[in-house]
């Protein structure tokens, strides 16, 4: 949770103090607002493709300094089929092209469908995303600094499961890049 005051980068939450996370930071463009809102739902729903441009251009003077690898939250393949797209796909090739920093967005997989988050709280999140990631090429982290591209960061349970599966593969370390933060995150 962010502070009222900026302390620097290295300190910590008193809840991160007690629960360390396993990914080296959360970084993100915005907070999460009504404006922020209005773009990634019509980005998400109402096929404004052209927006994840948009917000990779805001995105990338937060990408770590020596970034080797950006990654996708993936979407389950019949979530992926009814959209068309894969919002933080977009966001990460349009952040690629804005800083030469490679993106493969299908080396992460989301190995099962996964319920709507939203209203489930923070327990019923990181549940509900258990073990529901898998990486596909285990040798494309191996040793690397990964970023992982998603649009909004709610509660952090989507994102912890994915950096557990990148850091259980072998990423040297997984930084979290996202569009907009929520800053009470109560998880709704």
């Amino acid at each position: 949770m962010p502070f009222e005051h900026d302390y620097g980068v290295s300190e910590l939450c008193a809840d991160c103090i007690a629960e360390p996370p396993r990914h080296s930071g959360v970084f993100a463009a915005v907070a999460y607002g009504n404006v922020a809102r209005t773009l990634a739902l019509r980005l998400k729903y109402g096929g404004r493709i052209a927006f994840a441009e948009t917000v990779a251009r805001q995105m990338a003077r937060l990408v770590p300094a020596g970034a080797d690898l950006l990654v996708p939250v993936p979407l389950h393949r019949w979530r992926m089929w009814s959209r068309g797209f894969n919002q933080a796909a977009l966001i990460a090739n349009a952040l690629a092209k804005a800083t030469q920093v490679e993106a493969d967005p299908m080396l992460l997989r989301r190995t099962r469908a996964t319920p709507m988050l939203r209203g489930l709280g923070v327990k019923g999140r990181a549940r509900a995303v258990r073990g529901a990631f898998a990486v596909e090429a285990p040798e494309r982290v191996a040793g690397r600094a990964v970023v992982l591209v998603d649009d909004i960061y709610t509660t952090g349970a989507t994102t912890d499961a994915c950096a557990d599966a990148l850091l259980s593969a072998g990423a040297a370390s997984v930084a979290i890049l996202c569009w907009a933060r929520v800053i009470d995150s109560d998880g709704t």
